[in-house]
Formats: C-alpha cells, sequence, structure tokens
C-alpha cells in the first residue's frame, strides 16, 4: 500500500512563491505514482492537520524562513512524524551564514572573507565605506545573515554601497562579504553520495533571484560542468565535507565560485529547489535518476531525530 504523504508548502518567508511551485511539482510527481498525498501550509492549523491527515512522511517543500532554519523542523521532531530534509541543529546552521562561515573557516574551507555589521538606531556609521576599503576592498557583496534564494543580496560599488546598505536595515545585522568573481558552480550531495554539478552563467550581475527564478532572464545551465577531473573531485569532496560538517541530511546544494583555480563556498542549502527544473533535479536527470526517483529517493530518506 502507497503511503501517505504531507507536503509542506508555502510558508510566510520571502520565497512562499517558489516553496509553493516545488510543492505541486512533488505533489504532480506522487499522484502519478498513486501516493495518497496533499499540500499543507505551515500555519496555526498545521498540527491539527498533521493528527487529521495521519501522515507516514512529511516532504518539506518549504523555502527560507521558518521553513529552512530550524523551527519548522523542531515543531515536526515534536510530532514524532517522520520528515525529509536536514533536521533541526543543521537546518540552524547553515541558514545563518555567520555560523556556517566560521564552521567553514575552521574546517579549512575557503570562503569569501566578511564582517558582520550592526545597524545602530536604524542608522549607517559614518566609517562603514572606509571600514569596509580597510577590511575587503570594493566591490563588495552584502546579505542578510538568514535568508535564501539570493533574497536582497547586493554587489556594490563605493558608489551604489550605501544607498544598499538602507535597503538592508530592517535586518538589523547582515554580513559584508569580499566579492569573488568567476565561474558559478554547484553542486548536490544525496545523503553521502556526490551527486553532481552543474555550472550557471547568468546573464545578470550573478545567480541572483532574478536569475534563478525568472526565465526572462536566460540564465545558461551547463552540464557536464567544463572543469577537470581533479577539479570536478576537488569541489565536489568540498561540499560533501560541508553537508558532513554541518550535520545535514538528505539532499542539500552547495554553492561555489571558481576563481584563480581557487573553489570559494558561498553557502550550503539544506532546501534545494525542487521544481522539475530546479538544479538538483537537473543534476540528478544528468546522472539518470528521474525526477520521481529522485522524490523517493528523499522520501526514504527521512526520519525523526534528524
Amino acid at each position: 500500500m502507497k503511503k501517505k504523504i504531507l507536503i509542506l508548502g508555502g510558508g510566510i518567508s520571502k520565497e512562499r512563491l517558489i516553496s509553493l511551485e516545488t510543492a505541486k511539482s512533488v505533489f504532480k510527481e506522487l499522484k502519478k505514482k498513486n501516493y495518497k498525498t496533499k499540500i499543507c501550509e505551515p500555519d496555526g492549523n498545521l498540527i491539527k492537520n498533521i493528527k487529521s491527515f495521519k501522515p507516514n512522511i512529511i516532504f518539506n517543500a518549504l523555502h527560507g524562513q521558518f521553513g529552512e532554519d530550524g523551527y519548522i523542523q523542531a515543531i515536526l521532531e515534536s510530532q514524532k512524524v517522520k520528515y525529509t530534509h536536514s533536521g533541526v541543529i543543521a537546518s540552524y546552521i547553515a541558514m545563518n551564514k555567520e555560523i556556517s562561515k566560521k564552521l567553514y573557516i575552521k574546517k579549512k574551507i575557503l570562503t569569501p572573507k566578511y564582517f558582520k555589521y550592526k545597524f545602530k538606531n536604524n542608522k549607517i556609521k559614518k566609517n562603514i565605506i572606509i571600514k569596509t576599503q580597510r577590511k575587503l576592498k570594493f566591490p563588495v557583496v552584502i546579505k542578510p545573515i538568514n535568508e535564501g534564494s539570493s533574497v536582497n543580496v547586493f554587489i556594490c560599488t563605493k558608489r551604489n554601497f550605501i544607498k544598499n546598505l538602507k535597503k538592508l536595515i530592517f535586518y538589523k545585522e547582515i554580513l559584508i562579504e569580499e566579492f569573488i568573481p568567476g565561474r558559478e558552480i554547484q553542486v548536490a550531495i544525496l545523503g553521502k553520495r556526490k551527486l553532481g554539478a552543474i555550472e550557471l552563467k547568468p546573464k545578470r550581475k550573478f545567480y541572483d533571484y532574478e536569475a534563478k527564478y525568472n526565465e526572462k532572464a536566460k540564465t545558461k545551465h551547463i552540464i557536464p560542468v567544463d572543469l577537470s577531473k581533479k577539479d570536478l573531485q576537488k569541489v565536489m569532496n568540498i561540499a560533501l565535507k560541508a553537508h558532513e560538517l554541518i550535520g545535514c541530511r538528505g539532499v542539500t546544494r552547495s554553492d561555489f565560485k571558481f576563481y584563480k583555480g581557487k573553489f570559494f563556498l558561498l553557502e550550503t542549502n539544506t532546501q534545494p529547489g525542487m521544481m522539475k527544473l530546479s538544479l538538483v533535479p537537473e543534476i540528478a536527470n544528468y546522472k539518470g535518476m528521474k525526477f520521481i526517483d529522485l522524490i523517493e529517493w528523499i522520501l526514504k530518506d527521512a526520519s525523526t531525530n534528524r
């Protein structure tokens, strides 16, 4: 008898619409295989819905805050129902870019230099340009500490630095990071398996939210990646090391910049997009793994105490 699958989709993060698309894609594939499944919002009725539907497994298709930062995972653990992707602590660490970067640095994984910046009384300090120039040099990248999908990430020159900082004041604190030019390489990990890599050539400045989800952005996906065997193994080894270091479970996607022969790890995503044309399914498909096979692998990997 086919298992009952409750898919969590939507939520209140800035990635709500992408999460709903992911949930619909997974729902469509599972329906084809006659699973009993439904999509559920992680709202005030969540626990009630879990108890009434009585799923065998909860497929977490949430993205962004409250969906991949340990918050929803803690609720799912409390219900003692098997769920997919990473657990409470790993999700929190991966989502918090400052903590994950500290871990990378401690374990000698190359990542762009950075410093944390706090807005005091919703104001920008006068010396911030001088401090940034001294610590990192322009251009720099500014980003929230705990958002996904490159939400509110800006590449800044001295000229537009203050203007872009003002857009992030409501976060209270952010990361200011060294800008690494070069090639965009993404690596998918399935459990302990190095699934593969893909290169992205965005027409925009970098692989931002628009480049990821808007077809009009015309981001070029290159697979197989034009790397030597040695370099390909190297970047996949780093991705697996980061996955295990953070304590991730199931599927992750690590994002890299490849510059002057070195791989810089930007972040590890514990809830990568799962639409048919998302990067992890695309890598899986290239490796001969159909979308439904990928979904069923994720379901088989589900558990409690993650």
